[in-house]
């Protein structure tokens, strides 16, 4: 079952609001090998530590991820299957909250309703043709996991992002036409249980560059 054009563009478009900071990994730059001949001293902040002076570094931030464990072969079966979808929709993801952060900035400018509608429609018929055709082909698992990484990125529901921009009974006609081929536009995400605990570990070793 592919993901409806219509949760497709609820989960691409209709996320103007309440945007969370992006986790942002970094891996300490490798060490530089530098011949004896070439070296120079390096002057670091200090801090005296009873009596002494002791350099003081500061060090980069870097996530330790425990490496998965499978119980049988269907596990890891089952592990590469969603490596494999959580790679293809982070990316969209990603990219639905920049330009809709991109759009909110417009937004902010813009004193009348019927402007206001005027430049989300415009909004959506450029990203239709863009990324149409493209999010229209997710699968089914694809479109869920997509539909949690949105909630990961901005900090809100699908559905509380519709209710707050189009009111309470569009984000009603839009929930149920979405139960209907099996979605949740109340979905949350929980990075520490479950399915998504698993998620958030991929996601966090594709920001650090390991997948």
């Amino acid at each position: 079952m592919k993901i409806p054009a219509l949760i497709c563009f609820v989960c691409m478009i209709l996320s103007f609001t309440c945007f969370s900071q992006d986790t942002i990994i970094r891996r300490p730059a490798p060490a530089q090998i530098t011949p004896r001949d070439t070296l120079h001293p390096v002057v670091v902040p200090g801090k005296i530590l009873e009596g002494d002076t002791v350099p003081l570094v500061d060090m980069r931030a870097f996530t330790v991820i425990p490496p998965a464990k499978f119980v049988n072969y269907n596990e890891l079966l089952k592990y590469e299957k969603l490596v494999y979808r959580v790679r293809k929709v982070y990316p969209y993801a990603k990219l639905a909250a920049k330009k809709l952060m991109e759009f909110e900035k417009v937004l902010d400018t813009i004193s009348t309703k019927r402007e206001r509608k005027q430049f989300i429609k415009k909004a959506e018929k450029e990203l239709e043709a863009q990324f149409g055709d493209e999010i229209k082909n997710l699968s089914f698992s694809q479109g869920k996991i997509l539909i949690k990484l949105i909630y990961r990125e901005t900090g809100n529901s699908t559905y509380d992002i519709v209710r707050e921009l189009r009111g309470n009974f569009t984000a009603f006609i839009w929930q149920t036409m979405a139960t209907l081929f099996g979605y949740d536009l109340k979905t949350t995400y929980d990075p520490e249980n479950g399915e998504d605990k698993m998620i958030e570990q991929i996601v966090l070793m594709i920001d650090a560059g390991l997948l």
